[in-house]
Protein backbone atom coordinates (compact mmCIF):
# COMPACT_ATOMS: atom_id res chain seq x y z
CA UNK A 1 0.00 0.00 0.00
CA UNK A 2 1.41 3.23 -0.83
CA UNK A 3 0.00 4.62 2.54
CA UNK A 4 2.29 3.09 4.35
CA UNK A 5 5.50 4.06 2.55
CA UNK A 6 7.10 7.40 3.29
CA UNK A 7 5.58 10.33 0.90
CA UNK A 8 8.39 12.35 -0.71
CA UNK A 9 7.46 15.44 -3.03
CA UNK A 10 10.37 15.25 -5.63
CA UNK A 11 10.74 18.32 -8.46
CA UNK A 12 13.04 17.91 -11.43
CA UNK A 13 15.30 21.22 -12.26
CA UNK A 14 18.01 22.35 -14.31
CA UNK A 15 18.10 24.61 -17.54
CA UNK A 16 15.23 24.21 -20.34
CA UNK A 17 17.02 21.30 -22.90
CA UNK A 18 18.84 19.15 -20.45
CA UNK A 19 16.82 16.49 -20.67
CA UNK A 20 14.20 16.99 -17.61
CA UNK A 21 10.70 15.67 -19.06
CA UNK A 22 12.70 12.63 -20.88
CA UNK A 23 14.56 11.51 -17.74
CA UNK A 24 11.19 12.12 -15.84
CA UNK A 25 9.89 10.03 -18.47
CA UNK A 26 12.28 7.07 -18.83
CA UNK A 27 12.34 7.09 -14.78
CA UNK A 28 8.06 6.41 -14.86
CA UNK A 29 8.33 4.17 -17.50
CA UNK A 30 11.31 1.67 -16.21
CA UNK A 31 9.74 1.42 -12.66
CA UNK A 32 6.33 0.48 -14.76
CA UNK A 33 4.45 3.83 -13.86
CA UNK A 34 3.32 4.09 -17.60
CA UNK A 35 1.73 1.53 -19.52
CA UNK A 36 3.87 0.44 -22.87
CA UNK A 37 0.33 1.11 -24.88
CA UNK A 38 0.31 4.50 -23.36
CA UNK A 39 4.31 5.28 -24.74
CA UNK A 40 3.59 3.78 -27.94
CA UNK A 41 1.26 6.22 -28.95
CA UNK A 42 3.26 8.97 -27.80
CA UNK A 43 6.33 7.61 -29.79
CA UNK A 44 3.70 7.58 -32.89
CA UNK A 45 2.60 11.12 -32.04
CA UNK A 46 6.29 12.61 -31.22
CA UNK A 47 7.08 10.83 -35.09
CA UNK A 48 3.98 12.52 -36.82
CA UNK A 49 5.71 15.74 -35.40
CA UNK A 50 8.86 14.91 -36.19
CA UNK A 51 9.92 14.66 -33.26
CA UNK A 52 11.19 11.01 -32.95
CA UNK A 53 13.05 10.15 -29.70
CA UNK A 54 10.93 12.47 -27.38
CA UNK A 55 8.08 10.28 -26.71
CA UNK A 56 9.55 10.62 -22.84
CA UNK A 57 9.37 14.24 -22.89
CA UNK A 58 6.03 14.27 -24.21
CA UNK A 59 4.78 11.62 -21.46
CA UNK A 60 5.02 14.85 -19.14
CA UNK A 61 3.82 17.28 -21.93
CA UNK A 62 0.52 15.47 -22.67
CA UNK A 63 0.22 15.56 -18.71
CA UNK A 64 0.74 18.99 -18.77
CA UNK A 65 -1.61 19.62 -21.70
CA UNK A 66 -4.21 17.74 -20.64
CA UNK A 67 -4.15 19.83 -16.92
CA UNK A 68 -4.28 23.05 -18.91
CA UNK A 69 -7.12 21.61 -21.08
CA UNK A 70 -8.52 21.14 -17.28
CA UNK A 71 -8.96 17.30 -18.64
CA UNK A 72 -9.34 15.34 -14.94
CA UNK A 73 -5.98 12.82 -15.18
CA UNK A 74 -4.64 9.47 -13.53
CA UNK A 75 -2.24 11.26 -10.87
CA UNK A 76 -0.72 7.72 -10.96
CA UNK A 77 0.81 8.94 -14.19
CA UNK A 78 2.97 11.67 -11.90
CA UNK A 79 3.60 9.18 -8.34
CA UNK A 80 5.73 5.97 -8.60
CA UNK A 81 6.85 3.90 -5.97
CA UNK A 82 10.46 2.75 -4.92
CA UNK A 83 11.19 0.14 -2.52
CA UNK A 84 11.41 2.86 0.15
CA UNK A 85 9.43 5.55 -0.89
CA UNK A 86 6.63 6.70 -2.85
CA UNK A 87 7.12 9.89 -4.75
CA UNK A 88 5.14 12.35 -6.58
CA UNK A 89 7.16 14.42 -8.71
CA UNK A 90 6.88 18.09 -9.40
CA UNK A 91 6.99 19.06 -13.16
CA UNK A 92 8.53 22.05 -13.28
CA UNK A 93 9.23 22.55 -17.23
CA UNK A 94 9.61 26.03 -17.16
CA UNK A 95 11.29 28.63 -14.94
CA UNK A 96 8.15 30.55 -13.99
CA UNK A 97 6.08 27.04 -13.41
CA UNK A 98 8.55 25.98 -11.52
CA UNK A 99 9.21 28.70 -9.09
CA UNK A 100 5.03 28.87 -9.23
CA UNK A 101 5.09 25.28 -8.13
CA UNK A 102 7.22 25.36 -5.99
CA UNK A 103 5.47 27.77 -3.38
CA UNK A 104 2.15 26.74 -4.12
CA UNK A 105 1.03 25.04 -0.88
CA UNK A 106 0.36 21.91 -2.31
CA UNK A 107 4.33 20.84 -3.95
CA UNK A 108 6.44 21.64 -1.55
CA UNK A 109 9.31 19.90 -2.54
CA UNK A 110 10.79 18.09 0.21
CA UNK A 111 13.62 16.77 -2.34
CA UNK A 112 14.95 17.90 -6.21
CA UNK A 113 16.58 16.16 -8.89
CA UNK A 114 18.93 18.86 -11.05
CA UNK A 115 19.70 17.38 -14.36
CA UNK A 116 22.11 18.93 -16.03
CA UNK A 117 23.57 17.97 -19.44
CA UNK A 118 27.44 16.56 -19.92
CA UNK A 119 27.42 18.38 -23.24
CA UNK A 120 26.99 21.71 -21.93
CA UNK A 121 27.53 21.37 -18.22
CA UNK A 122 26.20 24.65 -16.04
CA UNK A 123 24.51 27.05 -17.79
CA UNK A 124 22.44 30.63 -16.69
CA UNK A 125 19.22 28.72 -15.85
CA UNK A 126 21.14 25.91 -14.11
CA UNK A 127 22.33 28.65 -11.65
CA UNK A 128 19.09 30.27 -11.56
CA UNK A 129 17.02 27.50 -10.55
CA UNK A 130 19.79 25.98 -7.90
CA UNK A 131 19.59 29.42 -6.23
CA UNK A 132 16.01 29.38 -6.21
CA UNK A 133 15.31 26.04 -5.04
CA UNK A 134 17.86 27.29 -1.77
CA UNK A 135 15.66 30.24 -1.65
CA UNK A 136 12.71 27.84 -1.60
CA UNK A 137 13.82 25.52 0.74
CA UNK A 138 14.77 22.57 -1.01
CA UNK A 139 17.85 21.12 1.12
CA UNK A 140 18.10 17.43 -0.29
CA UNK A 141 19.22 17.19 -3.76
CA UNK A 142 20.56 14.36 -6.47
CA UNK A 143 22.47 16.47 -9.28
CA UNK A 144 21.75 13.80 -12.70
CA UNK A 145 24.48 14.38 -15.01
CA UNK A 146 22.62 13.45 -18.21
CA UNK A 147 23.49 12.68 -21.97
CA UNK A 148 26.65 11.28 -21.05
CA UNK A 149 25.54 8.85 -24.43
CA UNK A 150 26.79 12.30 -26.13
CA UNK A 151 29.89 12.43 -24.56
CA UNK A 152 30.51 8.88 -25.43
CA UNK A 153 30.12 8.14 -21.93
CA UNK A 154 33.53 9.82 -20.94
CA UNK A 155 34.32 9.52 -17.48
CA UNK A 156 36.87 12.61 -17.68
CA UNK A 157 33.87 14.66 -18.87
CA UNK A 158 31.24 13.79 -15.79
CA UNK A 159 34.24 14.70 -13.52
CA UNK A 160 34.71 18.34 -15.07
CA UNK A 161 31.13 18.67 -14.83
CA UNK A 162 30.65 17.39 -11.41
CA UNK A 163 33.51 19.90 -10.31
CA UNK A 164 31.83 22.79 -12.02
CA UNK A 165 28.25 21.56 -10.54
CA UNK A 166 30.02 21.22 -7.03
CA UNK A 167 31.22 24.96 -7.14
CA UNK A 168 27.86 25.88 -7.87
CA UNK A 169 26.28 24.07 -5.11
CA UNK A 170 28.79 26.06 -2.45
CA UNK A 171 28.12 29.31 -3.83
CA UNK A 172 24.64 28.77 -2.46
CA UNK A 173 25.36 26.87 0.45
CA UNK A 174 24.72 23.67 -0.47
CA UNK A 175 26.97 20.56 1.69
CA UNK A 176 28.44 18.96 -1.43
CA UNK A 177 29.44 16.02 1.23
CA UNK A 178 25.39 14.94 0.98
CA UNK A 179 25.06 15.40 -2.86
CA UNK A 180 24.58 12.35 -5.24
CA UNK A 181 26.10 12.75 -8.18
CA UNK A 182 24.94 10.58 -10.88
CA UNK A 183 26.04 10.06 -14.54
CA UNK A 184 22.57 9.22 -16.54
CA UNK A 185 21.96 8.91 -20.39
CA UNK A 186 17.83 9.21 -20.03
CA UNK A 187 16.58 8.94 -23.61
CA UNK A 188 18.67 5.32 -24.10
CA UNK A 189 18.14 4.54 -20.22
CA UNK A 190 21.66 4.46 -18.83
CA UNK A 191 21.84 4.56 -15.21
CA UNK A 192 18.22 6.05 -14.60
CA UNK A 193 16.11 2.73 -13.37
CA UNK A 194 18.77 0.32 -15.06
CA UNK A 195 22.11 -0.05 -14.28
CA UNK A 196 24.09 1.37 -17.21
CA UNK A 197 26.99 -1.41 -19.18
CA UNK A 198 28.42 1.83 -20.72
CA UNK A 199 30.40 3.37 -17.39
CA UNK A 200 32.56 0.63 -15.86
CA UNK A 201 34.18 3.06 -14.23
CA UNK A 202 31.04 4.18 -12.73
CA UNK A 203 29.73 2.12 -9.33
CA UNK A 204 27.60 4.13 -7.16
CA UNK A 205 23.82 4.32 -7.41
CA UNK A 206 21.79 4.46 -10.19
CA UNK A 207 18.87 7.29 -10.35
CA UNK A 208 16.36 5.52 -8.86
CA UNK A 209 18.88 4.18 -6.31
CA UNK A 210 19.89 7.32 -5.18
CA UNK A 211 15.77 8.37 -4.46
CA UNK A 212 15.78 5.82 -2.10
CA UNK A 213 19.25 7.02 -0.69
CA UNK A 214 17.25 10.08 0.46
CA UNK A 215 16.28 11.03 3.89
CA UNK A 216 12.68 10.82 4.55
CA UNK A 217 11.05 14.92 5.23
CA UNK A 218 11.16 15.63 8.92
CA UNK A 219 7.65 16.62 9.58
CA UNK A 220 7.95 19.45 11.54
CA UNK A 221 6.19 18.78 14.59
CA UNK A 222 8.39 20.77 17.00
CA UNK A 223 7.52 24.08 15.36
CA UNK A 224 4.49 25.96 17.41
CA UNK A 225 0.88 24.54 15.53
CA UNK A 226 0.06 26.58 12.01
CA UNK A 227 -3.25 24.98 10.31
CA UNK A 228 -4.87 27.45 7.82
CA UNK A 229 -8.65 26.66 6.87
CA UNK A 230 -9.34 25.41 3.43
CA UNK A 231 -13.35 25.70 3.92
CA UNK A 232 -16.01 25.90 6.73
CA UNK A 233 -19.05 23.19 6.28
CA UNK A 234 -21.60 23.03 8.28
CA UNK A 235 -22.66 19.56 9.68
CA UNK A 236 -26.04 18.14 11.18
CA UNK A 237 -25.37 16.82 14.51
CA UNK A 238 -22.17 18.25 14.86
CA UNK A 239 -21.76 22.09 13.77
CA UNK A 240 -19.50 24.03 12.35
CA UNK A 241 -16.52 22.00 10.88
CA UNK A 242 -13.14 23.42 9.51
CA UNK A 243 -10.95 21.37 7.04
CA UNK A 244 -7.47 21.90 6.28
CA UNK A 245 -4.20 20.85 6.28
CA UNK A 246 -1.93 20.95 9.47
CA UNK A 247 1.12 22.61 7.89
CA UNK A 248 3.14 22.84 11.43
CA UNK A 249 2.83 21.22 15.27
CA UNK A 250 -0.04 18.94 16.55
CA UNK A 251 -2.98 19.72 17.19
CA UNK A 252 -4.78 17.38 20.08
CA UNK A 253 -8.52 16.27 20.63
CA UNK A 254 -8.83 18.92 24.01
CA UNK A 255 -6.46 21.39 22.89
CA UNK A 256 -7.22 25.00 23.66
CA UNK A 257 -6.62 27.22 20.08
CA UNK A 258 -7.06 30.17 18.90
CA UNK A 259 -8.43 31.11 15.45
CA UNK A 260 -7.05 34.06 13.80
CA UNK A 261 -7.27 36.66 12.05
CA UNK A 262 -11.17 35.85 13.05
CA UNK A 263 -13.28 38.53 13.99
CA UNK A 264 -11.53 41.51 13.13
CA UNK A 265 -8.38 40.40 13.69
CA UNK A 266 -8.93 39.68 17.16
CA UNK A 267 -8.76 35.86 17.32
CA UNK A 268 -11.27 33.60 18.73
CA UNK A 269 -10.61 30.89 21.29
CA UNK A 270 -12.36 27.53 21.60
CA UNK A 271 -11.15 24.13 22.65
CA UNK A 272 -11.22 20.73 20.13
CA UNK A 273 -13.85 18.82 20.29
CA UNK A 274 -12.91 16.36 17.56
CA UNK A 275 -10.97 15.44 15.10
CA UNK A 276 -11.24 13.39 12.03
CA UNK A 277 -9.79 11.64 8.34
CA UNK A 278 -11.11 10.08 5.78
CA UNK A 279 -14.09 9.75 8.08
CA UNK A 280 -12.12 8.16 10.94
CA UNK A 281 -11.89 9.69 14.35
CA UNK A 282 -8.52 10.37 15.40
CA UNK A 283 -6.74 11.74 18.76
CA UNK A 284 -4.20 14.13 16.89
CA UNK A 285 -3.31 15.65 13.54
CA UNK A 286 0.27 16.07 12.46
CA UNK A 287 2.22 17.82 9.53
CA UNK A 288 0.79 16.92 6.50
CA UNK A 289 -2.59 15.56 7.79
CA UNK A 290 -5.97 16.97 5.77
CA UNK A 291 -8.57 17.23 8.32
CA UNK A 292 -11.71 18.16 9.23
CA UNK A 293 -12.48 19.02 13.16
CA UNK A 294 -14.98 20.57 15.34
CA UNK A 295 -14.07 23.32 18.10
CA UNK A 296 -16.07 24.07 20.85
CA UNK A 297 -17.05 27.62 20.92
CA UNK A 298 -16.51 28.86 17.39
CA UNK A 299 -19.51 28.87 14.78
CA UNK A 300 -19.94 29.58 11.13
CA UNK A 301 -19.99 32.90 11.30
CA UNK A 302 -16.52 33.57 13.63
CA UNK A 303 -14.46 31.39 11.34
CA UNK A 304 -13.37 31.46 7.46
CA UNK A 305 -10.80 30.28 4.64
CA UNK A 306 -7.78 32.02 4.81
CA UNK A 307 -7.91 32.08 8.94
CA UNK A 308 -5.40 30.22 10.91
CA UNK A 309 -5.15 28.23 13.67
CA UNK A 310 -2.49 27.87 16.65
CA UNK A 311 -2.24 27.39 20.45
CA UNK A 312 -3.11 30.44 22.49
CA UNK A 313 0.93 30.61 23.90
CA UNK A 314 2.44 30.61 20.62
CA UNK A 315 -0.65 32.37 18.25
CA UNK A 316 -0.37 32.86 14.54
CA UNK A 317 1.53 36.04 13.51
CA UNK A 318 -0.66 39.07 11.75
CA UNK A 319 1.43 40.90 10.01
CA UNK A 320 1.22 44.80 10.10
CA UNK A 321 3.83 44.69 6.76
CA UNK A 322 6.51 42.23 5.67
CA UNK A 323 9.96 42.44 4.44
CA UNK A 324 9.92 39.66 1.43
CA UNK A 325 12.27 38.09 -1.24
CA UNK A 326 10.06 38.81 -4.50
CA UNK A 327 10.32 36.65 -7.78
CA UNK A 328 9.06 38.65 -10.62
CA UNK A 329 8.15 35.64 -13.33
CA UNK A 330 5.42 36.87 -15.51
CA UNK A 331 4.49 40.85 -15.42
CA UNK A 332 3.54 41.93 -18.76
CA UNK A 333 5.41 45.83 -18.04
CA UNK A 334 7.17 46.80 -14.20
CA UNK A 335 6.30 46.54 -10.94
CA UNK A 336 6.64 50.03 -9.05
CA UNK A 337 5.92 50.93 -5.46
CA UNK A 338 1.81 50.98 -5.18
CA UNK A 339 1.17 47.61 -7.03
CA UNK A 340 -1.44 46.39 -5.26
CA UNK A 341 -2.23 42.48 -6.65
CA UNK A 342 -3.83 39.87 -4.99
CA UNK A 343 -1.48 37.56 -2.87
CA UNK A 344 -2.11 33.94 -2.37
CA UNK A 345 -0.52 32.95 1.50
CA UNK A 346 -1.23 29.74 2.49
CA UNK A 347 -5.10 29.39 2.19
CA UNK A 348 -5.81 33.00 2.11
CA UNK A 349 -6.40 35.66 -1.02
CA UNK A 350 -5.42 38.63 0.84
CA UNK A 351 -4.93 42.07 -1.75
CA UNK A 352 -1.17 43.69 -0.35
CA UNK A 353 0.42 46.47 -1.53
CA UNK A 354 3.90 47.05 -2.56
CA UNK A 355 5.32 50.00 -0.38
CA UNK A 356 9.06 49.65 -1.28
CA UNK A 357 11.67 48.04 -3.47
CA UNK A 358 14.62 48.23 -1.02
CA UNK A 359 17.27 46.55 -3.27
CA UNK A 360 17.32 43.76 -6.74
CA UNK A 361 19.45 41.11 -6.48
CA UNK A 362 21.46 38.98 -9.09
CA UNK A 363 19.10 35.86 -9.78
CA UNK A 364 22.37 33.32 -9.28
CA UNK A 365 23.70 34.44 -6.33
CA UNK A 366 21.77 36.78 -4.50
CA UNK A 367 24.54 39.08 -4.37
CA UNK A 368 22.89 42.83 -4.71
CA UNK A 369 22.79 44.68 -7.39
CA UNK A 370 20.93 48.14 -7.43
CA UNK A 371 19.41 49.77 -4.35
CA UNK A 372 16.24 51.32 -4.46
CA UNK A 373 15.32 50.63 -7.83
CA UNK A 374 12.50 52.55 -9.77
CA UNK A 375 10.89 49.25 -11.13
CA UNK A 376 11.56 45.33 -11.32
CA UNK A 377 10.46 43.55 -14.10
CA UNK A 378 10.50 39.60 -15.34
CA UNK A 379 13.16 37.39 -14.15
CA UNK A 380 14.32 39.98 -11.31
CA UNK A 381 14.54 39.18 -7.62
CA UNK A 382 14.52 42.09 -4.91
CA UNK A 383 14.07 42.49 -1.64
CA UNK A 384 10.45 44.18 -1.39
CA UNK A 385 8.70 46.05 1.46
CA UNK A 386 4.68 44.84 1.34
CA UNK A 387 1.40 46.04 3.55
CA UNK A 388 -1.45 43.71 3.56
CA UNK A 389 -4.69 46.05 2.85
CA UNK A 390 -6.65 43.32 5.70
CA UNK A 391 -5.22 41.43 8.41
CA UNK A 392 -3.24 38.09 7.17
CA UNK A 393 -1.30 35.33 8.73
CA UNK A 394 2.12 35.45 7.48
CA UNK A 395 5.52 34.02 9.41
CA UNK A 396 9.10 34.45 8.46
CA UNK A 397 11.07 31.82 6.84
CA UNK A 398 13.94 31.31 9.31
CA UNK A 399 10.95 30.68 11.77
CA UNK A 400 8.62 29.02 10.54
CA UNK A 401 8.95 28.68 6.80
CA UNK A 402 5.99 26.07 6.01
CA UNK A 403 3.64 29.54 6.52
CA UNK A 404 6.30 32.17 4.96
CA UNK A 405 5.66 31.55 0.75
CA UNK A 406 3.18 33.18 -1.29
CA UNK A 407 2.06 33.40 -5.05
CA UNK A 408 1.26 36.86 -6.52
CA UNK A 409 -2.11 36.60 -8.64
CA UNK A 410 -3.04 39.41 -11.32
CA UNK A 411 -4.99 39.46 -14.41
CA UNK A 412 -5.58 35.47 -13.68
CA UNK A 413 -2.06 34.49 -13.57
CA UNK A 414 1.39 33.98 -11.34
CA UNK A 415 2.84 37.50 -11.84
CA UNK A 416 5.44 36.59 -8.98
CA UNK A 417 6.15 34.65 -5.79
CA UNK A 418 8.42 34.71 -2.77
CA UNK A 419 9.09 34.45 0.58
CA UNK A 420 8.35 36.43 3.57
CA UNK A 421 11.70 37.06 5.49
CA UNK A 422 11.00 40.10 8.02
CA UNK A 423 7.51 41.15 9.49
CA UNK A 424 5.75 44.04 11.92
CA UNK A 425 3.58 42.43 13.82
CA UNK A 426 -0.05 43.72 14.37
CA UNK A 427 -0.64 44.39 18.19
CA UNK A 428 -4.42 42.18 18.58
Amino acid sequence: MAKEKTHINLVFIGHVDHGKSTTVGRLLFDTGSIEEATLRKLKEKAQELGKAGFEFAFVMDNLKEERERGLTIDLAHKRFETSKYYFTIIDAPGHRDFVKNMITGASQADAGVLVVAANDGVMAQTKEHVFLARTMGVNQLIVAINKMDIVKYDEKRFNEVKADVEKLLQTVKYDVSKIQFVPIAAYPGDNVVKKSENMSWYNGPTLLEALDNLQPPEKPVDLPLRLPIQDVYNITGIGTVPVGRVETGVMKVGDKVIVVPAREGKGVTGEVKSIEMHHEPLEKAEPGDNVGFNIRGVGKKDIARGDVIGHPDTPPTIAEEFTAQFVVLNHPTVITVGYTPVFHIHTAQVACQVTQIEKKLNPATGEVLEENPDFIKNGDIAIVKIKPVQPVVIEKQNEIPQMSRFAVRDMGQTVAAGTCVELVKKQI
